[in-house]
């Protein structure tokens, strides 16, 4: 545990957290997880993917049980020895421990999903949150899922308040807000490959890296 460290990021949409995590986990040599939790998390619990999928970063105490009866369809062999539903704070649980197991084993990068709440007692870690202007948000979305401004808008709005309702709700913290960051970005400033290099050096010198 003494040489692993972690970067927990979190990000608005079409920030380009995301393409910066990824380029940045490379940099460093360490491992990157983003959507690949939902998989590990299923695997780790015996559990359909699909719990994960619509539990994911979303606030909400509202048993999924109700989405499919009071028996779910979708318990794989092995399961974790639940009763017939599960909330979303079950599977946060479920989540959260993947989450500490890889950080235990290596250094890695994290983006989203209250990485930075569940390592917080971790001696070795990074938060970063990138943000960028709402017309280089716009920008970006607009040619990545090749949808118009309009839409664009639309994504960011709803993106945003269900990442804030998530983080806050579980993390007691500010999604967004400086305080609860070591670092905030402004990806709109610099460029995606500047900033990935800003962080990077930022990291570097935190935590005293070679």
């Amino acid at each position: 545990m003494n040489d692993h460290y972690v970067i927990n990021l979190g990000r608005q949409l079409g920030s380009g957290g995301k393409e910066i995590g990824e380029k940045l986990a490379n940099d460093l040599g360490i491992a990157f997880y983003d959507k690949e939790l939902i998989n590990l998390a299923s695997e780790e619990s015996g559990l359909c993917r699909e719990f994960f999928e619509k539990a994911d970063e979303k606030a909400s105490q509202t048993l999924l049980g109700g989405l499919f009866g009071t028996r779910f369809p979708f318990i794989t062999e092995g399961a974790y020895p639940y009763n017939s539903y599960l909330s979303n704070d079950s599977l946060f649980k479920i989540q959260s421990d993947v989450i500490r197991h890889l950080a235990e084993k290596q250094s890695c990068l994290f983006v989203g999903r209250c990485a930075d709440y569940i390592l917080r007692d971790h001696p070795r870690c990074v938060n970063v949150f990138v943000s960028a202007s709402p017309e280089a948000r716009i920008e970006r979305l607009t040619k990545l899922h090749h949808i118009s401004e309009e839409e664009a808008e639309e994504l960011m709005e709803k993106a945003d308040k269900k990442r804030s309702s998530y983080y806050n709700y579980y993390s007691y913290k500010t999604w967004g807000a400086a305080a609860t960051y070591h670092l905030c970005i402004d990806s709109s400033v610099l460029g995606i490959d500047e900033t990935v290099k800003f962080i990077k050096q930022f990291v570097k010198q935190k935590l005293q890296l070679p």
